[in-house]
């Protein structure tokens, strides 16, 4: 387990480096770049209680079909779905590199003992899904009870096999930036694939201060270790603007090797409509 340094940044701090991240002013041919990675790193997202099968495949045929709509344009990462669509999905899905990804674990409030938590993912894996996103008990968090925290991470990281996880820490609700640290640490030692800012269901979702914690990091883990874990922002990213503010400030903290959809990835739903128009007014 890695010990992490004091982390030295304040909110004052990190609202500079976002300012100076959200100054930078990509030409039409950096900006068409930056979109086309965006597209492939784009978790596309339904997670509603009215969700259909009709729904989910029209969510993955959309998913299969981008690639059609213009030159280069690239597939998204992967769908993301509750755990009962898996499986169709995973059909659906045959032959192409587009990854099924299913919350589990008690999403989104994480008020289950772990062996329902487990449980879940381990269905979820059975059925196909090849992530998955997992949301940390805050409440617990909250209390201090970080063991409980980690062991928990750690419970489903085993319950996921060869699936990738990604850790939801649900920074809105953890509100101060040593909170986000602490809780990004934990995730990592954990065994966290990737952390995500969000569920998408409280208010404020992603935040670029939450992610900018998030990616110092990684970063201080990667020089330490040479262990690289992938950064998820999710919730309210919806338009292009707010999608490549995030993808700067991950550039700048931590280089253009994160700009891939091994290390980077948004969880949206109306974020892609809104790419795939950018990218045919300026392809």
């Amino acid at each position: 387990m890695y010990s992490f340094k004091k982390y030295d940044q304040n909110q004052e701090s990190i609202a500079k480096r976002i300012e100076a991240a959200r100054q930078i002013n990509p030409d039409q041919a950096e900006e068409l770049k930056a979109l086309k990675i965006i597209l492939n790193c784009i978790d596309l997202t339904t997670l509603e209680g009215s969700d259909t099968e009709e729904k989910v495949l029209g969510l993955c045929n959309k998913a299969k079909s981008i690639h059609t709509l213009g030159a280069d344009f690239p597939d998204v990462a992967a769908v993301c779905f509750y755990p009962t669509f898996a499986a169709l999905a995973k059909k659906n899905l045959k032959d192409t590199n587009i990854e099924v990804a299913c919350v589990a674990g008690a999403f989104p409030a994480g008020q289950s003992p772990i062996e329902i938590k487990v449980a879940e993912v381990e269905f979820a894996v059975v059925q196909g899904a090849d992530e998955i996103d997992m949301v940390i008990s805050r409440g617990k968090f909250l209390e201090g009870k970080f063991t409980e925290v980690a062991d928990e991470i750690k419970a489903i990281k085993k319950a996921c096999g060869d699936a990738h996880l990604k850790v939801i820490l649900e920074t809105g609700e953890l509100k101060t930036v040593d909170n986000i640290r602490k809780a990004s640490e934990i995730a990592i030692n954990a065994g966290a694939d990737f952390i995500k800012t969000s569920t998408g269901k409280i208010q404020p979702a992603a935040t670029l201060e939450a992610i900018m914690v998030m990616a110092d990091t990684v970063k201080e883990y990667f020089e330490a270790t040479g262990k690289k874990i992938g950064l998820k922002p999710a919730g309210g990213i919806s338009d292009c603007k707010t999608a490549l503010d995030f993808y700067q400030v991950i550039k700048q903290t931590l280089g253009p090797q994160w700009l891939n959809n091994q290390l980077f990835r948004i969880g949206a739903s109306r974020l892609t409509d809104d790419v795939i128009e950018r990218l045919k007014q300026i392809g």
